[in-house]
């Protein structure tokens, strides 16, 4: 087995942040609203974080859940958050934008790439919702992004190894292909065997229950359309990481 694994851990909060800085997480990457996808965090947990960790940070830039087909308004709040960023001193963004027909919108990307200046750029998993994923990796790879997180446009990374590992042959040493959504430490072993990949984005995540002593159960914030147990937090697992670590046997 490889030693030259990273992990970058899909954080939903400074909380989580710090768990996965104890877990010896490579980096991470805060989102707000995952089971939207992820959105761009607020400012306080971005700067709080960033107070925190000693290890590198990225932060999502998504105004809303959704699609990747972006109205101006939302562009330009896509800049202000990337001008936050810099100013907070996070190490890199996460970005992906597409046109209508499913291809990357490369005219908005570079415009967001320009206004991150030195920060690394991760291309999310808009990626999986592209019509032709190696003509859009050339696209990527064009804008100058480091990485792509895919899914390999499967619900799980897991049912998209095909896809994969033929994304890591054609990406070469041009640009990192980072395999994400359903990695675990059960699964990560055989999803870098096969497909070759060397940095991974998983969530490490475990329920933890509310201190709350009354609960009305029967009144629901998200409203009858969303299912979330409002009595409990899902934050990263420290020792989950660690597990993950272990079965990569990384140093």
């Amino acid at each position: 087995m490889k030693t030259d694994y990273k992990l970058e851990i899909c954080a939903n909060s400074a909380v989580s942040c710090i768990e996965a800085q104890k877990g010896g997480a490579y980096r991470v990457e805060l989102c707000a609203a995952i089971p939207e996808g992820g959105t761009t965090p607020s400012y306080g947990d971005i700067a709080i974080a960033r107070e925190l960790l000693h290890i590198k940070l990225n932060v999502i830039i998504r105004p809303r859940g959704g699609d990747f087909l972006y109205s101006a308004l939302e562009h330009k709040i896509m800049l202000k958050d990337i001008e936050i960023c810099r100013k907070l001193g996070v190490d890199g963004i996460v970005i992906g934008c597409l046109t209508e027909e499913g291809d990357v919108d490369t005219e908005r990307c570079r415009e967001l790439m320009a206004a991150a200046g030195e920060m690394d750029v991760t291309f999310h998993r808009a990626f999986d919702q592209c019509r032709d994923p190696f003509a859009s990796l050339e696209d990527i790879v064009s804008l100058g992004c480091s990485r792509i997180l895919t899914s390999g446009q499967q619900p799980k990374a897991e049912q998209g190894v095909e896809l994969l590992k033929k994304l890591v042959q054609q990406a070469g040493e041009r640009i990192i292909i980072m395999p994400g959504s359903g990695i675990n430490e059960n699964n990560i072993a055989t999803i870098a065997r096969e497909t070759g990949a060397v940095e991974f984005h998983l969530s490490a995540r475990e329920a933890v229950e509310s201190k709350m002593k009354f609960k009305n159960s029967a009144v629901s914030m998200g409203g009858t359309n969303i299912t979330i147990n409002e009595f409990e937090q899902l934050i990263t697992s420290a020792q989950k990481v660690k597990d993950t670590r272990t079965v990569l046997n990384i140093k």
